[in-house]
């Protein structure tokens, strides 16, 4: 089985705008499916993808989908899966037993307790989906998904731009 694309943030056009947090909210957590209704339902809807800021520039905090899964291997029960076709992880809910041995596992922290679905929460990549939602609604067209040598690539030539900046 090849790896599977993982996503890449173009930090030097994401704006920081959580455009991708709110719409993943809305698509993935919401009854609603849609923003006016889903700001007043409880509980409110949260996201599986997450921008926060380093005081320079946004960074995306969202499942890196490792080779090894951590959490995959610390589920007992089997909730934390892999998808075989597509090499992704997620989670069945009713199979959770709300140990958070996956939360404790992940070493991304990517993973969260969702005590009001009574399971473990995150992001799957949108992967029985077209495309992940948060990339469809990015407005800079900064999130992309890419195999991890074209995201060693993107990161050289970003090396190697930083190195020239200076």
């Amino acid at each position: 089985m090849e790896q599977p694309k993982r996503f890449y943030v173009d930090r030097t056009i994401c704006v920081g705008c959580k455009t991708c947090e709110l719409r993943c909210a809305v698509e993935r957590s919401s009854v609603s499916k849609n923003l006016a209704s889903a700001v007043r339902e409880t509980p409110l809807a949260r996201p599986r993808v997450y921008v926060h800021s380093d005081g320079l520039e946004p960074v995306t905090v969202h499942c890196r989908m490792c080779e090894d899964c951590s959490c995959v291997r610390a589920c007992s029960t089997g909730a934390v899966t892999l998808d075989k076709e597509s090499g992704c992880s997620y989670i069945i809910p009713d199979k959770c037993i709300m140990c958070w041995m996956c939360v404790t596992a992940c070493p991304y922290g990517v993973i969260a307790p969702a005590a009001e679905k009574l399971a473990a929460d995150k992001c799957d990549r949108c992967f029985a989906m077209d495309e992940p939602v948060c990339m469809s609604a990015c407005p800079t067209g900064a999130i992309s998904l890419l195999s991890p040598p074209e995201i060693e690539e993107k990161n050289r030539i970003r090396r190697i731009a930083t190195m020239n900046d200076d």
